[in-house]
This record gives structure tokens, C-alpha cells and sequence, in this order.
């Protein structure tokens, strides 16, 4: 009997906790106060539609484009930026006096350069992601970069997903204690790259797209992760080249983390992300990456925040608007090159786990396995 009443105590307990009022956190995109640099764009690939949109909407100032397929640049020019000036050779962004602020937004391999050349023209620098191919690489780039006196941050845009913000937030500003268990689950359809130069990427899931990810899980616990054995598959019935399933266990400090990707789900897609800390539970749950519901639990009750954006286009306000603040305040930015190594460091261990079936100490594997992702 006396179990039973436990069990029904429980039971009745968790049934009447109390809503409680969600606390304001910073999860929105920062915008530094004053300071408004000119800004140039080198590359002008697909996805800088999303960089120039934002930027638009945040009143920051483009004044050139950059691309070897002129075109490009004067595509992007007339959609956001009709008076910027474009050109196909970077050394004229990079000579111009009046631009501090460089978002490069080519591929890795093309890019390590790009970024090198900037950062010696003393421009402070916005690098698209995945950052590098190599750790060591970005280490140099980290130094040479305060060696110069500028900054140097990563788009990892998913920062500012308004779900992504307000759980890191809320981790950051202990409101569930220490951390003890990360799990993201990532259902959904990514066979659209069929037929596209990205279905040359092996590794499509992991590098390109859980990047992501593997980047939330590291601002959550940072300097804590110390292994991960990952696996990887191909689904049943795909006809795309990479490997559509893929999952990670992370091991850190006094804690665990998965990471489940299935992107070969043709109907009901899911995301899903849950952390547990020793004073309560952050989750978010929704059918994809731009509609999420909150819910904060801890002894006080529960709380569902009632949040404002979508991670595109907030996403892209939130990684210049941050490097932006930095300068402003002259302080490392929270998304900085150096931060994203811890990221890179564990998606590259969990890529070599994955081609050896054993698991990875965390900063081992120094550069993106061969193979993994060719071209880019």
C-alpha cells in the first residue's frame, strides 16, 4: 500500500503543478547601440539572401558584393543593396578604407584565404560556417586575428533560433542548475540536395547540416565534453548518396547528450530537444525548426515563454548583430571563431567515430576525415 500511495502522490503532484510566469531573457538578436560600420560581402552564393535580408532589416550598412560570377553580386546588389558597389575581385573590399566589417560567405576550402587575407587587412570578420577543415587552421586564424586587433566570428545562425536562445539563455543564467543530459531528435525530409552539388557532401548530415547541433550541445556544456561514438546509415528505400540516418552519444562532465538525425522522413516531421540540469528540465518540441514550443520546469512550476522570430531570418541578425555589439564593446563575440572550434571538435570526433565504429576523445581528431566532405 504504501508504494501505491507514493505512486498516486506523485501522480497527483506532477497534475497540479502551478504555471508560473516565464522569465525575460536576452534570446533575442543583439544590436549594438550606436556603432554602424560599413560592411562588404564576399561570395554571393544562396544563402546570402538570408544574410543580406536580415541585414537589411536590421538598417546595417552593405556597400559592397563581391563574386567571381559578377551576376551573382549584382543579383544581390539589386534585391537589397542598389547603391553597393560589386566587384569580382576581393582585394577591392579588402583595400577599401571606409569597410570594417567582412562577411565571407564562401565555401571552407575557397574560404581559409579569404579569411586569412581579411583578418591581415585588419577587417574584422563574419566567416560563414562550417568554420574550418581543420582545428589547427582555425587556431592560427583565432591568434592572427588578435595579433591584428579584430574579430573573428562564425555564423552558426542557429545561435539565435529564438527556442535555441532562450534554452541557452536559461542554461547560461542557471535557472536549471548544472547540466546532466542533452537530447536533440531532428525528423524530417533533407532529400531536396538530390541532384545538387551538396549531395557530394558524404557527410551531408553531420558537417553541413548538425553542425548546428553539435554547436547548441557545446554552448551548453562548454570545456565539458570528453568523448563520442557516433554511427551513421543509409535508410531503407533512399536513393540520394549520403547517408540519411545519423546519431551521436556525447559524454561530458557529470552528464551525457544524444544526437538523432533522421532525414529521411517523408511524413510527420519532428524536432525535439530536451535538457535536464539538477534544478529542472528546459524542452522544445514543434514539427519543424521554425515552429518550437518552450517549456521551462522547475520546483517553482512550470513556464512556457511566449516567443517571437524564426531562426531564418533572426538567425543571420544574430551572428552580425553579435560580432557588431562585440566591436562596439571591444570584447570577445559570443559566436567567436574560437568558441566554434569546441563545436568543430566535436563533429569531427564524431565523424571519425563513425568511420571506425569506436569512440573519439574530444579534440583528438584535428581535421575533417577525408572523404567526408570533397569540393568544399
Amino acid at each position: 500500500m504504501s508504494d501505491e500511495k507514493t505512486t498516486d502522490d506523485y501522480a497527483l503532484k506532477a497534475s497540479v503543478q502551478q504555471s508560473v510566469a516565464a522569465p525575460e531573457l536576452p534570446y533575442l538578436p543583439p544590436k549594438p547601440k550606436t556603432y554602424s560600420p560599413k560592411i562588404g560581402l564576399i561570395a554571393c552564393g544562396g544563402i546570402t539572401q538570408a544574410h543580406l535580408s536580415a541585414y537589411k532589416a536590421q538598417g546595417y550598412e552593405v556597400v559592397s558584393l563581391c563574386d567571381v560570377d559578377i551576376e551573382k553580386a549584382e543579383k544581390r546588389r539589386a534585391e537589397f543593396y542598389p547603391e553597393a558597389k560589386t566587384t569580382t575581385e576581393f582585394e577591392d573590399i579588402l583595400r577599401d578604407p571606409e569597410i570594417e566589417v567582412v562577411d565571407i560567405a564562401s565555401h571552407p576550402r575557397e574560404r581559409l584565404p579569404l579569411v586569412e587575407a581579411a583578418l591581415m587587412a585588419k577587417k574584422h570578420v563574419l566567416s560563414q560556417k562550417p568554420f574550418v577543415l581543420s582545428l589547427d587552421e582555425g587556431e592560427r586564424l583565432c591568434a592572427l586575428a588578435d595579433a591584428n586587433g579584430v574579430k573573428l566570428a562564425v555564423n552558426q545562425n542557429g545561435r539565435w533560433a529564438p527556442h535555441f536562445s532562450y534554452i541557452r539563455e536559461a542554461v547560461q543564467a542557471g535557472l536549471i542548475g548544472d547540466v546532466i543530459s542533452a537530447h536533440v531528435g531532428v525528423h524530417w525530409d533533407h532529400t531536396w540536395v538530390k541532384g545538387t552539388a551538396f549531395e557530394n557532401i558524404y557527410d551531408l548530415v553531420f558537417y553541413d547540416f548538425a553542425i548546428h547541433w553539435f554547436d547548441f550541445v557545446s554552448t551548453l556544456i562548454p570545456g565539458k565534453a570528453r568523448s563520442v561514438y557516433a554511427t551513421r546509415a543509409h535508410a531503407a528505400g533512399q536513393t540520394i548518396g549520403p547517408p540519411m540516418l545519423a546519431q551521436a552519444m556525447v559524454q561530458f562532465d557529470g552528464g551525457q547528450a544524444s544526437l538523432v538525425f533522421d532525414a529521411h522522413v517523408k511524413h510527420g516531421s519532428l524536432d525535439q530537444t530536451f535538457v535536464a540540469g539538477t534544478n529542472g528540465t528546459l524542452t522544445s518540441t514543434g514539427p519543424d525548426l521554425g515552429t518550437q514550443t518552450v517549456t521551462l520546469t522547475t520546483a517553482a512550476g512550470v513556464a512556457t515563454p511566449n516567443l517571437t522570430g524564426t531562426w531564418f531570418n533572426d538567425g543571420f541578425k544574430g551572428t552580425m548583430g553579435e560580432l557588431l555589439c562585440a566591436i562596439e564593446e571591444n570584447r570577445e563575440p559570443r559566436n567567436s571563431a574560437r568558441s566554434n572550434l569546441a563545436s568543430l571538435a566535436l563533429c569531427f570526433a564524431a565523424i571519425a567515430s563513425a568511420n571506425e565504429n569506436a569512440p573519439k576523445t574530444v579534440g583528438e581528431v584535428r581535421t575533417l576525415p577525408a572523404g567526408s566532405a570533397p569540393g568544399v
